[in-house]
């Protein structure tokens, strides 16, 4: 017996032996007393798909078995899950970490005359699984990790001794153990290659997206996420000269390494080394590399860098140069394809290989890398001073925490942000490091080589969060703006017997009103301006009356109190209800608000990332509950219980039955709230009586004969990727309360056209007559439907409210512009009326 067991385990042992040569033989010999991948897993890497909290327990054994290794936690995701990266070099180099980052940052310090040291480490950040379902690249930086740590081949030696690598082996751990449970639970024994089986096709929303269903990779910029805020963080403290993204594609394709497609900009603000020198010398390593184990793949044809917030074009804004990779992926342990089957240990050992000719070709190009970082942002400078525009300046009298957060997200991204002289305002100077990605967030752009988009055609932040602003050429600089704290000082509430009143134009007013009602304090919403106690208070304004509360005059007041530190919004004790100019506080356009009971739905067809960004909403700003309700049960849940409904875009199939309960729900005064494709299928059902812009043939069209092979290119710029357009507000309608101005910037990335209201007084948005402000879109789709469509109007339906947005104006939890439109209806679409 003892016998049988010992040749069982050598078997055993054997199989792991060939499995892990799979890999690693290259690279023998290794450290005997660093443990492996499989030891520590109890599998080999490949065999099933690793949880993120053994991919971390990992690195810490290697962490804690060699000096050659020191994990770094940067962050927590929402589900609590660290954020880890392993820093790798020699012994030597770990130890005196900080002393080398404080060297390497001299080098991009341009105060700093010293010249680059050439003896100094080049920093690589390998960075894995920006995206959960595309699991291949953590596995892969699991092989990574051990190899550079315990290997003692001459290559791997000479990598330590000239590099530091920061393996980041899930960027999005949330997103990937959702997949990593899906693929193991439904792995097979023996495993099932047919596409069609349950391991191959995750349910709604799959793991690709962190836990509220937005995809990170496009959040470099936005800095929404734990996940990013941390990246970005640690990466400013850092500043990498190489930094890889590692992902997959479609299951029938092979590998992808940059170059990438040309950018699509008409002048890139990238310098042309990056894209045209550096990424063609690591691409020629790339090939060799894969080329020695056999592996196909492809260069240029598709994916572009135009969009700044991925992880394969925000560090190339930062002086790194930034490198994707696509993995054709097998979506589980084996699936068949039509070249034959792919397996999921294949699809690692690409991205481990690659994962290593990065470092290489860090380490042979690392002068030229120094130096080109260095260049990098001292052309900044001298680029910014070559402009006509020496700065930026930016305000928002009436809105001091969307002021605030636009702030925030410039200051993440290490932009110089000042006072202006006269402190009634802010300057962004443009001399300054980050002069790039200062034009980022300012500058528009109508023009591009391109026309088909792999993303969003426009992104200029300033945009998303409606600020004023205008270029200058002279800076008039104050105090220097470091943090948020203390930017807009508030006075103390003045006590009062008789009411409270605010003014509604700030972003939190929809948060504070609802904190005040899970209060149970009444509050009412002012629908028309007035003038008491000589200030002026604008449509949409809160009346807070201090005799018909249940609670004490001394308790409301602690409560207050409590609420302006909380949301940073100006309170003010009034001993009058008559107003000077405009209604009194006691008159009948003064209307009580209830707190909203909302429900979202959700499941298979509808569109995840819409869905998410309005549960994130919900969540992050107003601290809101919302009921999500799977689709497949819609039949039998109880609609009574809410008074709200919201619908993102998606594919609904309702049966006569579940519309006809959606009418009922609907007869009862209830609210329903539509987004993009959810809006047309509202009129396509005739929940309402209203119309889509009609489709006609484009006569303008050129008929001249075309190539084939260009066919993609010709009809896919007719899509609307993502482009910013200027519309008129109706500031006099509770949708528009809050908006000061007469127009405002809205996001559009669809080809939902709805008409203008058949009310005259219900078109809430309306185009202007020149209303492109930055991104591509064809002149069919702007002169024949966009400056003939509405981005939001209302309509009744069976005695109930649909609003209906032909937007999305949640787009990625940043389009602080708009989505006081989707709160707006959420705590006042009862309230409104839809004249004829």
């Amino acid at each position: 017996m003892k016998k049988n067991v010992l040749v069982l385990l050598g078997l055993c042992l054997g199989f792991a032996l060939q499995a892990q040569d799979y890999y690693l033989k290259k690279y023998h010999p290794f450290q005997k007393n660093i443990e492996t991948t499989t030891n520590y897993l109890g599998f080999e890497v490949g065999e099933q798909h690793s949880r993120h909290d053994q991919i971390v327990g990992y690195l810490e054994t290697l962490a804690s078995q060699s000096k050659r290794a020191k994990l770094i936690e940067y962050g927590r995701t929402y589900e609590g899950r660290a954020l880890v990266i392993l820093a790798i070099g020699t012994e030597a180099n770990i130890a005196n970490l900080e002393n080398l980052k404080t060297k390497h940052l001299e080098n991009i310090n341009l105060n700093h005359a010293a010249a680059v040291n050439k003896d100094l480490p080049i920093f690589v950040n390998l960075a894995y699984s920006v995206h959960g379902n595309e699991p291949s690249s953590s596995e892969a930086a699991l092989l990574t990790a051990y190899t550079l740590v315990a290997s003692e081949h001459p290559e791997i030696k000479k990598y330590r001794e000239q590099a530091v690598v920061f393996l980041d082996p899930t960027i999005n751990p949330d997103g990937r153990d959702r997949h990593t449970y899906w693929a193991n639970m439904y792995k097979g024994q023996p495993l099932v290659s047919d596409p069609q089986d349950a391991e191959h096709n995750e349910y709604w929303p799959g793991g690709r997206t962190n836990h509220y269903w937005f995809d990170l990779n496009r959040d470099w910029l936005l800095g929404v996420h734990p996940e990013s805020r941390g990246k970005l963080k640690w990466f400013h403290n850092w500043y990498p000269n190489v930094v890889t993204d590692f992902h997959e594609m479609g299951t029938n394709s092979t590998y992808f390494f940059e170059p990438m497609k040309p950018i699509a900009s008409k002048d890139p603000i990238m310098p042309k080394d990056n894209y045209g020198y550096l990424n063609d010398v690591f691409g020629a390593d790339y090939a060799k590399s894969l080329d020695s184990i056999g592996s196909l793949y492809f260069t240029k044809e598709v994916f572009d860098g135009t969009y700044p917030g991925y992880g394969s074009s925000y560090p190339d804004l930062q002086g790194a140069l930034a490198i994707l990779f696509e993995q054709a992926s097998s979506r589980g342990h084996v699936q068949e394809t039509p070249h034959g089957k792919i397996t999921f240990p294949f699809t690692i050992r690409n991205h481990f290989i690659t994962s290593l000719s990065t470092v290489a070709s860090a380490v042979k190009h690392k002068d030229y890398l120094r130096n080109y970082q260095r260049r990098f942002f001292q052309t900044a400078i001298q680029n910014a001073k070559k402009s006509s525009v020496q700065a930026y300046e930016f305000n928002d009298a009436y809105d001091n925490n969307r002021v605030k957060a636009f702030i925030d997200k410039l200051l993440i991204h290490k932009i110089k942000v000042y006072r202006n002289k006269n402190k009634n305002g802010f300057v962004v100077p443009t001399a300054q490091p980050q002069y790039r990605m200062v034009q980022t967030m300012f500058e528009s752009y109508k023009e591009y080589k391109d026309s088909v988009y792999y993303d969003a055609s426009a992104w200029s932040m300033v945009h998303f969060y409606n600020m004023k602003y205008r270029a200058v050429k002279k800076a008039q600089l104050g105090e220097e703006v470091n943090d948020l704290k203390d930017l807009f000082p508030l006075k103390n509430i003045q006590q009062s017997n008789y009411a409270y009143v605010i003014d509604g134009t700030d972003y939190n007013i929809p948060a504070m009103m609802h904190y005040l009602l899970k209060k149970k304090v009444n509050i009412s919403t002012a629908f028309k301006p007035f003038r008491v106690d000589n200030k002026n208070f604008d449509y949409g304004s809160v009346v807070i009356p201090v005799q018909t509360q249940k609670i004490k005059s001394s308790e409301l007041f602690g409560i207050l109190k409590k609420v302006q530190d909380k949301f940073q919004i100006q309170i003010n004790g009034v001993g009058t209800g008559y107003s000077k100019q405009g209604i009194d506080l006691g008159s009948r356009n003064v209307r009580p608000v209830r707190i909203p009971k909302a429900a979202l739905l959700i499941g298979t067809g509808v569109r995840s990332y819409d869905a998410g960004e309005v549960w994130h909403l919900l969540d992050t700003k107003v601290q809101m509950p919302i009921t999500k309700i799977p689709i497949r049960n819609f039949s039998w849940v109880n609609l009574d219980k809410y008074n709200t409904l919201v619908m993102v875009s998606g594919r609904y199939n309702f049966s006569k039955p579940q519309k006809e309960k959606l009418q009922s729900w609907l007869s009862k005064g209830n609210t329903l709230i539509t987004l993009g494709s959810a809006s047309s299928w509202a009129i396509g059902q005739k929940l309402v009586k209203e119309k889509l812009i009609p489709s006609k043939k484009d006569t303008t069209a050129n008929k001249t004969r075309l190539p084939y092979v260009d066919a993609g290119e010709h009809l896919g710029k007719e899509s609307v990727g993502g482009a910013i357009f200027s519309a008129y507000i109706d500031n006099t309608h509770p949708l528009g309360f809050g908006y000061k101005d007469k127009s405002i910037p809205v996001y559009k990335n669809n080809k939902i056209w709805l008409a203008p209201s058949k009310s005259r007084f219900s078109t809430v948005l309306k185009y202007t007559e020149n209303p492109h402000v930055d991104g591509f879109i064809t002149n069919n789709n702007l002169n024949n439907y966009l400056k003939k469509s509405a981005p939001l109007i209302v309509s009744r339906s069976k005695g109930g409210t649909v609003i209906l947005f032909g937007n999305n104006p949640n787009f990625r939890g940043s389009w602080f512009g708009t989505n006081r439109l989707f709160l707006n209806a959420l705590f006042l679409g009862n309230h409104i009326r839809v004249p004829n």
